[in-house]
């Protein structure tokens, strides 16, 4: 290659490097991705219907309480009266009492594990009662991230932890606005 050659060479490529560097300053080649965050628990605590399906999950959890309670000063109850009179019961009688405390014992334990053990009734009245209302954020969320045509949006109260939030991506108000149909 001689000198012309290596001149013209280098000169395309600071040409082409320069060029490249104004479209990318530009945003011609790189878009530029726009980023939105919400706080969806700001969201659902300032929801009626949220409030609502809280309320009636608490209502029910109560109900489910004085149930257990209920059972478990009947078992009381039984054991009290079957110390008592122990001595005096015939060994089938004791037998029977003895099958009958074990058994409401097992019950209360099914019971207890059946309401609010993992997959328990609990948990599926909690989804029942919120998917309602998770389902109007979702789509508030999706309304407001095409309109203001974000690229992502995050919740800032998941597992996902931020160390910097610039306060105008905020789109937590804007969501809230279009749950409750401003």
């Amino acid at each position: 290659m001689n000198l012309f050659n290596k001149k013209s060479f280098f000169k395309k490529i600071f040409f082409c490097s320069f060029f490249a560097l104004l479209l990318v300053s530009q945003g011609y080649v790189i878009p530029q991705t726009k980023v939105g965050y919400i706080d969806s628990k700001k969201i659902v605590d300032n929801m009626q219907e949220a409030k609502d399906a809280k309320s009636k999950l608490d209502n029910l959890i109560l109900d489910w309480q004085k149930e257990l309670t209920t059972l478990q000063d009947s078992v009381k109850k039984m054991k009290d009266d079957f110390d008592k009179k122990k001595l005096i019961l015939t060994e089938q009688l004791k037998q029977q009492r003895e099958k009958e405390i074990t058994d409401l014992d097992l019950f209360i334990s099914e019971f207890k594990t059946k309401k609010f053990g993992d997959g328990g009734e609990y948990i599926q009245k909690q989804t029942e009662f919120m998917k309602p209302v998770y389902d109007r954020i979702f789509n508030a969320i999706q309304i407001v991230a095409n309109e203001g045509d974000y690229d992502y949006v995050f919740d800032r109260t998941s597992d996902l932890m931020l160390l910097f939030v610039n306060e105008k991506y905020d789109l937590t108000a804007k969501v809230m606005r279009v749950v409750e149909g401003k």
